[in-house]
């Protein structure tokens, strides 16, 4: 998995084999969950050396879908995500720790409606392979949790029985595959 040398080596993200999404919490009885259609990821490592990684990631907030659209209006307004002043969710790596022979801790800062905080998501490295095409492929799994308070995302309703209408939690999945560029 990895190869040391001091080569910058460019993975460029295969969005046609990619996705990212989320699942927050809904009456506090089920999860709801979601995705970005329009993302970008791009990852510079040393080599083939992942735990050298440099990864940054953009999502367009407008290309946001829960697959109803009321719910996804609400999503982008002012009460949540604020599309129309604050278009794009950032995040920018600090480190990629290798906790073992697949598994990294992903720590960087998550930048929402003019907040930046830091956050730590889960990586599972899927392996590296060649397409029929010649081309050399890499493919993680990446999932995590943030609380959406800490970048204002605070909009809720007060549940009769009790709780509240969307949990604080959410959870974030990814699956993504890049090519390498040499």
């Amino acid at each position: 998995m990895t190869t040391s040398s001091t080569t910058k080596t460019q993975w460029n993200l295969d969005a046609s084999h990619s996705e990212i999404g989320f699942k927050v919490k809904h009456l506090m009885i089920s999860n709801v969950s979601g995705s970005f259609a329009k993302f970008d990821v791009s990852v510079e490592t040393q080599g083939d050396n992942f735990s050298t990684a440099q990864i940054a990631f953009s999502a367009d907030i407008n290309s946001l879908s829960t697959g109803n659209d009321q719910r996804d209006g609400h999503l982008k307004s002012g009460d949540f995500f604020d599309a129309e002043n604050y278009p794009e969710m950032v995040f920018n790596s600090e480190s990629l720790e290798n906790i073992d022979e697949t598994n990294y801790k992903l720590k960087g800062n998550l930048s929402l409606k003019g907040i930046t905080a830091p956050v730590t998501l889960n990586v599972e490295y899927g392996g590296l392979g060649t397409d029929p095409w010649g081309n050399q492929k890499v493919g993680f799994t990446l999932s995590g949790r943030i609380n959406r308070n800490d970048w204002q995302l605070t909009w809720n309703a007060p549940l009769e029985t009790g709780g509240v209408l969307v949990g604080e939690e959410v959870k974030i999945y990814a699956e993504l595959q890049f090519s390498k560029t040499i």
